[in-house]
């Protein structure tokens, strides 16, 4: 996961300019105090007016008797006054936006997204009009209310599909800082599902801003039915970036509120059906010409997710009591067993690597983390523990107890599920104790897992034994 960014607005020049916002002193003679901010911001505006109708004119009718040049670079000076003067300056921000210079500065951006040439001070000053909606924005409700009145969705989706990546990064900054609870929501609408879409492309694109990372964590993930909506739209690539996503705000050291812990249980019970349902588009991986299959990504993508999940204990009760997700990790691992068995493939368990070598597959660890899956879902819960011995799911978790180079740490997840389907179950006690008394479990894979047979009145009996120190 990326580190968070800095929420506060910033300067973005790259020298440090005087603050336009007057000094916190009484003393009536400091010159900053005789300046009138609503007449410089005026002039600011009269002159931002008047460079946007030249340019304007330029494209339009082709006149060849004004600078462009200048009057790019005109803008670009303006706008970093602008930019400068309402850093953490409630004040100024009140009195640009009173004066309309929002609206403007919404016009100009299209009048320069409408330009025909990518000049670097075309491109400059593109830049630093998006910096002035992101510092007039921050921390000021109205003038994010202003923002969003004048540039959504038109402006979002004209700068998110911008060809320069720094106007790609300023406009997430602006986006991210005036998305509430309540705008999240008008995302849902058909026509402006587009924005989010974009935004999940400029993640999947890893270009180099935070911003879009931040609009997807903070924003868009605590609202189920745009996840829902966002996830039918997606590519399989941009799922599996949406899935990444997840899998970083649920990972995070930070505990989720009680708030966000109901939010994610609809998130589970939503993945935890996408799993279900395709599930056995993995199986496709046993081709090597189907080695990057998207779909069968997916399914790998959301069984990391589904993983990460019931490793909560918030969320792991719920998704204990989902129908069906249990007996469908049982029947994949089942499935991918066999298919190990019958061909030689990803699937396969072997062991002759040298320990310098990896193996480069998006399958690799899979079935490792079925039975991490399953393990979890039996933890404590006698009535999963019993729903695995009716499907058989014992023995097929003994038999992938061996080392194997395609999962690793199989035999520790293996351990791990078993104790966990064991722990206070006699039934499945006994029924591991007969497996190896018939010869079907080396009794050498107990031992590695700490456990032992033992007769006691012609019963046998599995013990948990120390294992001694190699």
């Amino acid at each position: 996961p990326r580190r968070k960014g800095n929420k506060k607005a910033v300067c973005l020049s790259g020298v440090s300019a005087p603050s336009l916002c007057e000094p916190r002193t009484d003393d009536n003679s400091h010159p900053f105090r005789r300046v009138p901010l609503t007449g410089i911001f005026q002039n600011l505006l009269e002159i931002l007016m008047k460079a946007s109708n030249e340019i304007e004119r330029v494209y339009k009718e082709s006149c060849e008797l004004v600078d462009v040049d200048t009057c790019l670079l005109l803008i670009a000076e303006c706008f970093r006054c602008l930019r400068n003067a309402c850093v953490e300056c409630v004040k100024n921000q009140h009195v640009m936006r009173n004066l309309g210079l929002i609206a403007t500065s919404v016009h100009l951006i299209k009048v320069l997204h409408g330009a025909q040439v990518k000049q670097e001070s075309l491109l400059t000053a593109f830049r630093c009009s998006l910096q002035f909606l992101g510092n007039i924005a921050s921390g000021n409700g109205d003038s994010q209310n202003s923002i969003w009145k004048c540039a959504f969705p038109d402006l979002f989706l004209t700068c998110l599909t911008y060809s320069d990546e720094k106007i790609v990064a300023y406009c997430c900054m602006v986006l991210f800082t005036c998305l509430n609870s309540e705008r999240v929501r008008e995302l849902l609408d058909p026509g402006n599902l587009t924005v989010p879409l974009h935004v999940l492309k400029v993640c999947r694109e890893e270009l180099e801003t935070e911003w879009s990372f931040l609009i997807v964590t903070d924003h868009l993930l605590k609202c189920p039915e745009l996840v829902k909506a966002l996830y039918a739209k997606l590519s399989n690539q941009e799922r599996v970036t949406l899935l990444e996503l997840i899998m970083a705000k649920i990972s995070e050291k930070n505990p989720l509120t009680n708030e966000e812990m109901i939010v994610f249980l609809r998130h589970a019970d939503f993945l935890a059906g996408c799993f279900q349902e395709k599930c056995q588009a993995v199986l496709k991986l046993t081709s090597a010409t189907d080695a990057q299959d998207e779909e069968a990504l997916v399914t790998i993508r959301l069984l990391d997710v589904l993983c990460e999940m019931t490793s909560n204990n918030g969320q792991l009760e719920h998704l204990q009591a989902l129908p069906g997700l249990l007996e469908t990790a049982v029947d994949t691992l089942r499935l991918t067993h066999l298919a190990g068995k019958q061909a030689v493939n990803i699937f396969t368990a072997t062991h002759a690597m040298t320990g310098q070598e990896e193996i480069s597959h998006p399958a690799v660890g899979f079935k490792s983390h079925l039975i991490r899956l399953i393990g979890n879902l039996c933890y404590k819960n006698k009535e999963n523990q019993d729903k695995v011995c009716q499907l058989d799911g014992i023995p097929l978790i003994l038999d992938n107890c061996s080392i194997d180079d395609n999962n690793p740490f199989v035999n520790q997840w293996a351990v791990y599920a078993i104790r966990n389907l064991t722990e206070q179950n006699e039934r499945n006690q006994e029924l591991i104790a007969q497996v190896e008394e018939r010869g079907l479990a080396d009794n050498s894979v107990l031992e590695s897992m700490g456990l032992r047979i033992e007769k006691q009145d012609d019963k046998l009996i599995l013990r948990s034994v120390r294992k001694n120190p190699s």
